[in-house]
């Protein structure tokens, strides 16, 4: 397949960069142009073939897109959450799946290690992770809890040796699994109560199959962990948090990555529609001079201009520290609401040259089919905003 030139130009409909720092948009535009130079010009290739394009990890991390926030100390970019939310939306602005690796590398393997783990648990994992020499995944769901992690399956218990403990379970739709070095896994204690454990690739009874068949994040790498009997040292639990607010608390950060990188795919979806509707003519006259491709237009920016607007109120909050997980929770639902949305609109205003390779559109599309499920489903992030907003919990 020929490499697309990659001409994607940003929508600010209402001047939204002046309320950014002269440094965060000199980070947009340096993983925009990455992705412009890295990634349009291989990602269909890939996402055809259903591969992992496993030098981007490297070239990430060398652009600091890994664990951006993390202090520097520890070989992050102690950055903030505006500055961390352009990254995410830059770069799945270029494929959701890249973007999900990214976030799993940075909001749920970094973050967990830095914020749950010892000195020696930071010093040993975050650096190698921060500049991709190691690549990570994070181990919660399972085939049978997914929305429901407390009912989580896999546990450990102590080996006897006084070194160790002994590791069994399975977690599945994990990101990075088949690649990844590390996995941050959450499992079950004798107690039953929810702890995070480090496990490494070549432990034995430690293995990482690969999920074929996915028509959606064909270019990022899925799959399962599975645990037989892994003995896993002592050391490597996460001794700073108990129960479920551990994952809960990865999981807010890697949603509000999202909603910054669902919101990208969306800029990418409009502008190519755009750009189509100016060139493409029907009826001696470019379609964007019709009333009904105007109307899709209109509303896909109106769209994205009110989801700027919320992911970058977040994030505002975010580095204040008054953000909540519910809030978070708004934001990512809205952004893959909207992207879905605009992404079907674009795809009908190219017509049948919207399902194919040429263009983003469709892959784009069948992507955020997973972005609006995996981190909390629509219709989840829809119940956290209700029992918010009313006090009553409908989950139970």
């Amino acid at each position: 397949m020929a490499a697309r030139t990659d001409l994607f130009q940003s929508p600010d409909y209402l001047l939204i960069d002046d309320l950014l720092t002269e440094e965060h948009k000199l980070i947009r535009e340096s993983v925009r142009n990455y992705v412009k130079k890295e990634i349009s010009p291989i990602i269909e290739d890939y996402a055809q073939r259903a591969e992992f394009p496993r030098q981007i990890v490297k070239q990430m991390g060398d652009l600091g897109c890994f664990g951006p926030t993390v202090p520097e100390q520890y070989g992050g970019g102690g950055l903030d959450y505006i500055s961390y939310g352009l990254m995410m939306q830059e770069l799945e602005r270029g494929d959701s799946g890249v973007r999900s690796t990214a976030s799993v590398q940075g909001s749920l393997v970094m973050h967990p290690i830095y914020a749950y783990g010892n000195e020696a648990q930071r010093m040993k994992y975050l650096p190698k992770l921060a500049s991709g020499e190691w690549l990570g995944c994070f181990g919660l769901t399972e085939p049978d809890h997914g929305s429901n992690p407390a009912g989580m399956l896999t546990h450990f218990k102590d080996a006897g040796d006084g070194v160790n403990v002994v590791l069994n379970g399975a977690k599945m739709w994990i990101s990075n699994a088949p690649f990844a070095d590390v996995a941050v896994v959450w499992a079950k204690n004798e107690e039953g109560k929810i702890q995070g454990i480090v496990v490494e690739r070549g432990m034995e009874g430690f293995s990482t199959p690969t999920t074929h068949g996915k028509w959606s994040l064909r270019a990022s790498a899925t799959g399962e962990l599975v645990f037989d009997n892994v003995k896993v040292p002592k050391e490597n639990i996460l001794p700073n948090v108990i129960g479920l607010k551990g994952p809960l608390g990865c999981l807010t950060k890697a949603r509000f990555g999202i909603a910054w990188g669902a919101l990208g795919a969306a800029m990418d979806c409009y502008d190519t529609a755009l750009r189509y509707s100016k060139e493409r003519v029907q009826f001696d006259r470019p379609i964007g001079g019709f009333q009904l491709q105007q109307k899709k237009l209109a509303e896909m920016i109106t769209e994205i201009t009110k989801a700027q607007l919320l992911v970058w109120r977040v994030a505002v909050l975010m580095n204040e520290g008054k953000a909540t997980a519910a809030q978070v929770s708004m934001a990512k639902r809205n952004s893959c609401e909207i992207a879905t949305n605009i992404a079907r609109d674009a795809r009908q205003m190219l017509g049948g040259m919207g399902i194919t390779g040429e263009y983003s559109i469709m892959r784009h599309m069948m992507n955020l089919e997973s972005v609006i499920t995996y981190e909390g489903t629509h219709d989840i992030h829809l119940l956290i905003t209700g029992m918010d907003i009313t006090g009553l919990n409908s989950f139970k």
